[in-house]
């Protein structure tokens, strides 16, 4: 009996779907707060720390297509790292056609600092995807130097004085062969305030930060604009040969490395930021969809759990509080509100992180809807034979690139 009269089997029936979804969601999501890895937390950042006895040497490899808009704002942060000991920058300049490398080249006259080195790799083989060529030029140049550790960055990461310091310092107490910073990325325009914390908010859930870094667990990832890779590890592991079909190559190196024995850091970053702006729905869509079906190893077995996962869990809540409470039924209303009060409370520590109003959290069910119909696009452009796409250059479907041994 509902408060206004008998209720048919029909919508019985219904009601029944709904509640059942409704405390479905909310189990999922109090296993979600508790036996996550402390997903949502904000506070695994790069500690205070002592100075090493002997600073070890340091090649930043910075790969770059058509990177002028961005470099400015970027590389001479790289450059001015206040870094006691040896260490030099080799941008790989890969085919761009705006002047990336000489804009590389005057910002290093006008600026000084670092040394650095400008190269250029060719046009990429078959079987070699995203920036994953420009790094493999970058690391050669490198190795040349004999580094104990190379820094990955991307050319729109602009870092602290002290950020190389810290990560150096960081893999030397801790034992680490990577250490990985998540830059903050820009959140000025309206869709960036919506879709870009909850973009880092989704990938820690994906990857529990504490788990990476935990031994013992097989979790790994790295976010790829700020890498700290020691060069012996990456030598065991052939990076980035042995990664080079991986359209997601940050989490790729991170499990390379971690299953040859390698242990893995990844944290929040305090002063690395991106400098790429995202103002429009399109270019942020753009950015997700790219790698979205990647992520489930291109399986449609994978895509519809992920889309009845992310229905279950981020869109079941508010369906239920609205129609329970439309249809004067307390039962899904108090479970589906309940549950969208534990999905909001999680989201508040990355909102506070990206320093955005916490109003936002209540919409995290209409952002999450964004992210499932990104991740079809994803899967629909990759069936469509257009493949995966960096900077203009797009690659053919991982089964159809040879494997060169």
């Amino acid at each position: 009996m509902s408060r206004f009269g008998p209720v048919p089997w029909g919508r019985l029936r219904h009601v029944s779907a709904i509640v059942w979804s409704a405390a479905g969601s909310l189990a999922a999501w109090w296993w979600l707060l508790l036996c996550h890895g402390w997903f949502w937390r904000t506070d695994v950042r790069l500690p205070p720390l002592r100075d090493p006895q002997a600073w070890p040497s340091v090649c930043v490899v910075v790969p770059a297509r058509d990177e002028a808009a961005v470099l400015s704002s970027s590389l001479p942060s790289v450059l001015a790292q206040d870094y006691p000991g040896r260490a030099e920058v080799f941008l790989v300049d890969d085919g761009s056609t705006d002047g990336t490398g000489e804009l590389a080249r005057e910002l290093a006259r006008r600026h000084g600092g670092l040394p650095l080195t400008v190269g250029s790799p060719g046009e990429p083989p078959a079987g070699w995807t995203g920036k994953l060529w420009a790094v493999r030029h970058g690391v050669a140049l490198a190795r040349a130097r004999d580094p104990e550790y190379l820094l990955l960055t991307d050319a729109d990461i602009a870092h602290a004085p002290d950020s190389l310091r810290r990560l150096v310092a960081a893999a030397g107490a801790g034992g680490f062969d990577v250490v990985s910073q998540m830059a903050r990325l820009r959140v000025e325009s309206r869709w960036e305030r919506l879709v870009v914390p909850a973009f880092v908010y989704f990938f820690a859930q994906l990857y529990p930060f504490r788990r990476v870094g935990r031994k013992g667990t097989r979790t790994a990832a790295a976010a790829g604009g700020c890498v700290l890779l020691r060069a012996d590890a990456a030598e065991r592991a052939r990076i980035p040969d042995a990664i080079r079909h991986a359209v997601i190559d940050d989490v790729a190196l991170a499990r390379a490395v971690k299953r040859g024995g390698g242990r893995v850091w990844l944290g929040l970053a305090d002063r690395v930021d991106s400098v790429r702006p995202y103002p429009r729905l399109r270019d942020l869509w753009r950015m997700v969809s790219r790698s979205a079906y990647a992520q489930l190893r291109h399986s449609p077995a994978l895509l519809a759990g992920t889309v009845a996962g992310l229905a279950l869990v981020y869109l079941v809540p508010p369906v239920a509080a609205v129609v329970g409470a439309a249809a004067g039924n307390a039962v899904p209303a108090v479970l589906g509100a309940a549950a969208w009060l534990v999905m909001a409370g999680t989201y508040v520590p990355m909102l506070r992180y990206y320093r955005q109003p916490l109003w936002l959290a209540p919409l995290l069910p209409f952002t999450a809807l964004l992210y499932l119909l990104m991740t079809v696009d994803s899967a629909v452009q990759h069936y469509r034979g257009r493949g995966a796409a960096w900077k203009g250059r797009t690659y053919a479907r991982p089964d159809a690139v040879p494997d060169e041994g």
